[in-house]
């Protein structure tokens, strides 16, 4: 895509409105809506905001930033089309006053990463099963836990909403150039999951936000209302962000793959499962941001709480699908749809590299549930826990060196600032809980 078929575009489709997009630290979608006049000027990335009124930004001193846009990222929006009056986004990289790049921004630092990565002679491919759910709204449209279906796996409700706002979002996700793969009823009444194809890693970490855009947007044409928050509902399944990721060699090839290695992987996939393994406590804080992620990461809800791999146990952090030659990937199964795409494949990309670097060699595969297993099974086969608090995590995150580096001193400061701040607020606030325990007894 060239600044020319963007203008051509423009004027074919009489666009009126043109939306400049990109994420702030915690990976919330942001833009600047402008008029068909500043398409040309924003085309060039001379479109300024006020960088300190984004949280975890610039100080107030340094204020102003530049979007630049990536033309590969420009599309359409099917549903902004109003008698014949129609609106676009493009996805920007944030950069500062004086042109460079700003190291604040996650896209500009995933892009950093990948570029170090390259230098190893490594790209990083990566395809995201993004669960959500779908809640009904009350009479003043504002969201609730409840539910029309009672469905479960894979299940067929003709009574079922969801179904009908599923079948749209993925008209228009494809109408937006997605390549959708599958889409199902997930275990949970109301959960649903919408899988897109591979790509890599930046473009994959573009198409997750944008999926979350799409879902809620059309959601609310139903009535309803998309959440991606890990665990909305006591007692039912969570929803997570499996994320499949493998390198490729500079050449193409896909280094995990070795048709003669045991279960056809390559010394390089063992090695990054190992770093993968090594630092997944010390990524937790990126790949799982909130407090509630951690209500997910329990046992009993096949969401990932050991730290170990097998080639067929869900009940392990990494899995190995059962594709092999160009689709060899390991599965890390603990993220979470509200983490921000850009920080936790760096982290996660950094992490394997870490394992890479050093040979380092992970442990046997464990293929026994795990969940079944003892207190004393697990010390014996050397299998910890991931963190049980987004406090434990935030620990793990600041004594892990990876962290620091992968995410740079900016994101990084500001990044455990504000989860800091999120777990404080979390501890001195008065629970439902708290007051259904303690309020007629005490």
């Amino acid at each position: 895509m060239t600044r020319e078929d963007i203008l051509k575009i423009v004027d074919q489709e009489n666009i009126h409105f043109f939306r400049l997009q990109f994420v702030d630290i915690n990976g919330h979608m942001k833009n600047i809506a402008i008029p068909r006049s500043q398409v040309e000027k924003a085309l060039d990335g001379k479109m300024m905001f006020d960088g300190s009124s984004i949280d975890g930004f610039a100080r107030i001193q340094e204020s102003d930033m530049y979007l630049v846009p990536d033309y590969n990222t420009f599309v359409v929006l099917p549903w902004r089309n109003k008698q014949g009056v129609a609106a676009a986004r493009i996805i920007c990289d944030v950069h500062k006053a004086d042109g460079s790049p700003f190291i604040g921004c996650p896209r500009v630092n995933l892009k950093r990463v990948l570029a170090e990565a390259k230098k190893l002679g490594y790209t990083m491919h990566v395809g995201t099963e993004c669960e959500f759910f779908l809640f009904l709204r009350d009479e003043c449209g504002n969201p609730t836990t409840n539910t029309q279906d009672t469905a479960g796996y894979f299940s067929v409700d003709p009574d079922d909403l969801g179904i009908e706002c599923r079948r749209e979002i993925i008209e228009t996700l494809e109408k937006m150039g997605f390549e959708i793969e599958a889409s199902h009823h997930e275990v949970a009444a109301g959960q649903h999951e919408v899988n897109f194809k591979y790509a890599d890693a930046l473009t994959c970490a573009d198409n997750t936000v944008t999926f979350k855009y799409v879902v809620k947007t059309i959601a609310k044409k139903y009535g309803l209302h998309a959440t991606f928050m890990p665990k909305p509902v006591f007692g039912i399944n969570g929803s997570g962000m499996h994320t499949n990721q493998s390198l490729f060699r500079l050449d193409g090839s896909n280094a995990f793959f070795e048709p003669k290695g045991k279960l056809q992987l390559g010394e390089i996939a063992y090695q990054y499962i190992a770093g993968i393994m090594k630092n997944a406590r010390g990524f937790a804080a990126v790949t799982n941001p909130l407090v509630n992620s951690y209500k997910r990461l329990v046992p009993g809800y096949e969401a990932p709480v050991y730290v170990a791999w097998s080639a067929s146990n869900r009940s392990a952090l990494i899995r190995i699908p059962a594709s092999r030659g160009m689709g060899t990937r390991i599965e890390v199964r603990c993220p979470d749809p509200t983490c921000n795409p850009y920080l936790a494949f760096a982290m996660m990309l950094n992490a394997g590299l870490e394992g890479i670097k050093n040979k380092m060699t992970p442990p046997p595969s464990t293929d026994v549930n795990i969940y079944r297993m003892t207190a004393v099974e697990k010390k014996k086969s050397k299998i910890s826990s991931m963190p049980s608090s987004l406090l434990e995590a935030l620990a793990e995150f600041k004594k892990n060196p990876l962290a620091g580096e992968t995410l740079g001193p900016h994101i990084y400061e500001k990044y455990v600032l504000g989860k800091e701040a999120e777990w404080d607020h979390y501890r001195i606030s008065v629970t439902d809980w708290e007051l259904n325990e303690y309020l007629k007894v005490y």
